[in-house]
């Protein structure tokens, strides 16, 4: 079917996103509003005057900066969606960050609402099967994100501060416990296990694989079960039903720091090239530990979706990882506006 003519509106905002160096079709803006993206064209015309409103115009620019990149709009939209805040929008919003959890099982060919519950060994069996299908022809990354960076900085003979986590969390010893974890939870993987697995991805740091047992030995002690009160202890249907039970605000706070902090730190690793004093200073702070080296930071490419709704997760229901994040924040804004100082 043909598409109806251009009203008014549409094509004075073409011609405003144009003055603004980019270039948009008619057919573009239409989909970013049954997307959401951007609000329906009745939204667009500002009280009194009749004339586009500024702000809607400024979303259609960086849409149409998002896509003339070549890539998709992904995470990105998320943030318009979290911005408005409708019940619509939060509804698409929660739906999208529930799916990039599900995804990767998805191209398993595991259903997430298939996976068996409960203690059995027939549930635990499966469970088991679920995992190693997932691992099936899967390639390990050999080098982190940030072991890229500490190999570079090494070869300029740039010194780096030292990690204070496991050193490649793509390492081959994680990802059976790992998937075994999200598919089962707490209770397919004990303590002992992943920290064999910890200490395996982490032969050059000994200190840290005996102050994780020591704190669990104190843990146990005491009474309490460290694995299981971490919020991955549910694995991942934990994990989505925390998504979809969140209170509306709160995911929509959540999802616009988290990607307001990608945004700051991709800018923040382009400055690096010619500042090399950022990237020691940002990785200082053990919210790069946290947050970039375990892959919840989506910067140059690596990541994406998954690696948001990870953050978003972690802002959700991590204890002090919301603080450290706007604290991290607070330093690569002032990176940013003082890049020389460094």
């Amino acid at each position: 079917m043909a598409r109806k003519k251009p009203s008014a509106l549409e094509l004075a905002m073409v011609a405003a996103v144009g003055e603004r160096g980019f270039t948009v079709s008619p057919t573009q803006l239409e989909r970013w509003c049954n997307q959401l993206w951007l609000p329906r064209t009745g939204e667009w015309s500002a009280p009194g005057t009749g004339g586009l409103r500024p702000e809607i115009v400024h979303r259609a620019a960086a849409l149409a900066g998002i896509s003339r990149t070549g890539r998709k709009i992904s995470w990105f939209g998320w943030g318009f969606w979290a911005i408005d805040a409708t019940a619509e929008s939060t509804t698409r919003l929660r739906a999208a960050v529930a799916d990039a959890f599900e995804r990767p099982f998805r191209r398993a060919g595991i259903d997430f609402g298939q996976i068996p519950q409960g203690d059995s060994d027939e549930a635990f069996d499966a469970r088991q099967e679920m995992a190693a299908r997932m691992l099936k022809d899967r390639r390990c990354p050999r080098r982190d994100f940030d072991g890229t960076l500490r190999a570079g900085a090494a070869g300029a003979e740039f010194e780096l501060p030292p990690t204070r986590s496991v050193s490649n969390i793509g390492h081959p010893a994680l990802m059976d416990p790992g998937a075994r974890l999200m598919l089962g939870g707490a209770q397919d993987v004990g303590f002992e296990e992943m920290a064999e697995a910890w200490e395996a991805a982490t032969p050059g740091n000994p200190e840290m694989i005996e102050h994780i047992r020591a704190a669990q030995r104190d843990a146990a002690l005491a009474g309490d079960d460290l694995v299981a009160q971490s919020p991955l202890a549910g694995g991942l249907p934990g994990i989505v039903r925390a998504v979809q039970e969140a209170d509306g605000e709160r995911l929509c706070t959540a999802v616009l720091a988290c990607i307001k902090a990608s945004t700051a730190l991709t800018m923040l690793l382009a400055h690096a090239v010619n500042e090399p004093g950022i990237l020691r200073t940002l990785m200082a702070d053990e919210m790069w530990d946290q947050w970039v080296r375990v892959g919840y930071a989506p910067v140059l490419g690596i990541g994406g979706e998954a690696a948001v709704a990870m953050s978003v997760f972690q802002h959700l229901l991590m204890p002090g990882w919301t603080e450290g994040l706007e604290r991290y924040q607070s330093l690569m804004d002032t990176l940013l506006t003082q890049p020389a100082t460094v």
